[in-house]
């Protein structure tokens, strides 16, 4: 399967079943805004879960955040943001297109000739490439000069809208971490090594978002800070680069052969970084981050130290020494990783001369769990199998369907990715029993009624 056409199948898959539709469609749409939908959610959230179960249920020394959208404006003084979180922003004069200078392609094609002289006095002359940024939507070279853009929305706080009164909605989670750090750690008794969690939105006013949902200007991030002694910082970079890089490929099940590492050049560092990775996952539209991990030094709570006037240093009882820890920061953007499985996990074969779509979606992470089918809409048969939905939806989020032929019941689950499909037909009056459809391999079993939820509890669960 070509998988450059993944993304245009992706969207009318997401439009058609329910997973992601267009924020305001009936108003046109608002542009890289989207809204998730009954299936988009559920996938949305269970991703979200087993981040947050990997991140602070299987650490003892990790906890969770959830802190405020809106925080003061000193805070992003003090990180940088309001001086510097910028992009360098040009507009094409044809065609009055906005577009960042440093995404332009460059135009290599065109060759100018240099003159000059030989020792003896006669001229000698080489072609030279001059290499031109140009516009991607005309092709016009005609652009205006850089200038920087700010990328953080801002908004004003109470009454009055001045400058007195600005407040900004957060580009990133991670300072509502360091901010409230050494309160989380006192009333938790934690010292170094720790971590703290977050789940939350981000905003940013991106100049070029695109890719459905891969880069937005609103979005969730799913990081995680993490406290360490500034000489054990490199054993820790070590250890969260090999967890996070296991993460992807056996927790969230993403294809081994498209992930890789990218370690940041000194020229790629952010200002704040002693080293940087990316965990790059090859989309159909090439690879891409799909999380960073970064040695932000001491840097951040070095400058709220600075402009809060409060100490953020921890008070070493071996060395009766205080210091400013070290942070690691691992940082995943949610509905990114929910993009990446989707692409990862589309699939088509043909069956019975049809082609069939499919989302192999691992059982932990599906939207829905299991569907309920009776074979016939008579005969007793959708009571035994409304019975034994009812039973399985305490337990886990599944479906009950009656409409149209099994095949094509099975055919909506599997665009769904629903990995299992269970039957209730004339047999199951005899022998209280069902046939279980495996979405992926298609083969077919037959269990007791009374035996489902067990072997359902047992066939989604993630081996730990």
């Amino acid at each position: 399967m070509d998988r450059t056409k993944i993304m245009d199948k992706l969207v009318a898959l997401s439009k058609r079943r329910g997973f992601v539709f267009q924020s305001s469609e009936i108003y046109g749409g608002l542009n890289s805004c989207w809204d998730y939908g009954p299936l988009g959610i559920e996938l949305k959230n269970n991703i979200a879960q087993l981040w947050w179960d990997e991140m602070t249920w299987w650490h003892e020394n990790i906890v969770g955040l959830d802190a405020s959208i809106l925080m003061h404006p000193r805070v992003w003084e003090a990180s940088g943001h309001v001086a510097g979180f910028s992009d360098p922003l040009v507009d094409c004069k044809t065609c009055k297109s906005r577009f960042r200078f440093d995404q332009l392609p460059i135009d290599q094609t065109e060759a100018q000739v240099r003159t000059w002289k030989l020792p003896n006095g006669e001229k000698g002359t080489t072609p030279q490439r001059e290499d031109r940024k140009y516009c991607p939507n005309c092709g016009s070279s005609d652009l205006s000069d850089v200038r920087q853009f700010n990328l953080m929305f801002k908004t004003f706080m109470g009454p009055v809208e001045d400058s007195a009164a600005i407040v900004y909605l957060r580009p990133e989670t991670a300072q509502g971490i360091y901010v409230n750090a050494l309160t989380i750690a006192e009333v938790m008794r934690l010292k170094p090594p720790f971590g703290i969690a977050q789940i939350g939105k981000a905003f940013r006013n991106e100049i070029t978002p695109g890719n459905f949902i891969f880069r937005t200007r609103e979005f969730e991030q799913m990081e995680m800070q993490f406290f360490v002694k500034p000489t054990e910082d490199q054993k820790w970079m070590e250890y969260w680069l090999d967890k996070r890089f296991q993460y992807n490929s056996e927790k969230l099940g993403l294809s081994k052969e498209r992930l890789r590492l990218h370690q940041h050049t000194e020229k790629e560092l952010a200002h704040y970084a002693k080293s940087a990775y990316d965990i790059e996952y090859e989309f159909p539209f090439g690879w891409s981050e799909l999380e960073g991990i970064h040695n932000r030094t001491d840097f951040d709570l070095s400058r709220h130290e600075e402009y809060s006037g409060k100490s953020l240093k921890i008070f070493d009882e071996e060395t009766k020494e205080k210091y400013i820890p070290y942070i690691i920061e691992t940082s995943a953007g949610l509905t990114r990783s929910m993009l990446a499985l989707m692409c990862d996990k589309y699939d088509e074969d043909e069956q019975e001369g049809e082609i069939r779509v499919v989302l192999r979606l691992p059982p932990h992470l599906a939207p829905i769990k299991a569907a309920v089918f009776p074979l016939m809409k008579k005969d007793g048969l959708p009571e035994i199998a409304e019975n034994l939905y009812r039973t399985l939806r305490k337990r886990h989020k599944v479906f009950f369907d009656v409409t149209g032929s099994i095949g094509k019941r099975y055919r909506r689950m599997d665009e769904i990715g629903t990995p299992f499909g269970i039957t209730i037909d004339y047999e199951s009056k005899e022998d209280q029993s069902a046939t279980i459809r495996y979405r992926d391999t298609l083969q077919q079993i037959r269990i007791s009624l009374d035996k489902i939820p067990e072997w359902l509890d047992q066939n989604i669960a993630l081996e730990r």
